[in-house]
């Protein structure tokens, strides 16, 4: 639908810059987009490498493990129906630690392993655990020390301080965390006072059988 949406304004966007004679201005915007797509793409490229190689050091060092460590108290917090030592556990502590040093391409990985194995938990295949929910959640709103692929962009299109925006970035991801914590604790709880799907098709099929037998609840 979204990539229909996408075509047709492209379409009705060469349809009216030929009906203005200015098609000639749409081909350059086109060619000059994709050569700043490149350009940017390889400014990330070495930047990414460039910590990726900073956390592989790290890695080596045993700082992540001692990162995830310090995580672990706070993991099984916001996960309190995984096993203990699950695998699952392990790959969610490595995606938060990629995230907060905002290395997200390193994160996901990382993430797609931790849901893999969360849904080995997974009772009913087709509908997500309160795990998993949580797991997008943080995943999508982790808070971030150093958002590495900003300064990146930043330093791509010549910024005179790239960094400057740690603070801000960091303050942001906070807020955002703690809203994802506080909505995931809500609706968790709003879901463990739903009945059973089983009690409520039993509910449903005596509220059937008495309409049929001519009874009504009596009006409040």
């Amino acid at each position: 639908m979204v990539n229909a949406i996408w075509m047709f304004m492209l379409l009705v966007g060469f349809i009216a810059a030929a009906a203005q004679g200015k098609i000639d201005v749409v081909t350059e915007a086109v060619f000059e987009g994709a050569k700043t797509g490149v350009s940017v793409s390889f400014g990330l490229i070495s930047v990414m490498v460039f910590w990726l190689g900073i956390m592989r050091i790290a890695e080596d060092a045993g700082l992540l493990k001692r990162l995830a460590k310090a995580l672990g108290p706070v993991v099984r917090y916001l996960f309190p129906d995984v096993p203990r030592n699950h695998p699952a556990l392990g790959f969610i502590m490595s995606n938060m630690s990629a995230n907060l040093l905002g290395l997200g391409n390193a994160a996901t990985p990382m993430g797609i392993r931790a849901m893999q194995e969360l849904q080995k938990l997974n009772p009913n295949k087709d509908t997500a655990t309160p795990a998993m929910c949580t797991l997008l959640a943080i995943n999508t709103s982790s808070i971030t020390l150093i958002p590495t692929t900003l300064i990146a962009i930043r330093m791509n299109f010549n910024s005179a301080n790239p960094a400057e925006i740690v603070g801000t970035t960091l303050l942001a991801t906070i807020v955002a965390t703690f809203a994802a914590i506080f909505a995931d604790r809500w609706y968790r709880r709003k879901d463990a006072k739903r009945p059973p799907p089983q009690q409520l098709k039993s509910d449903k099929g005596r509220y059937t059988a008495s309409q049929g037998a001519g009874y009504h609840t009596p009006a409040s």
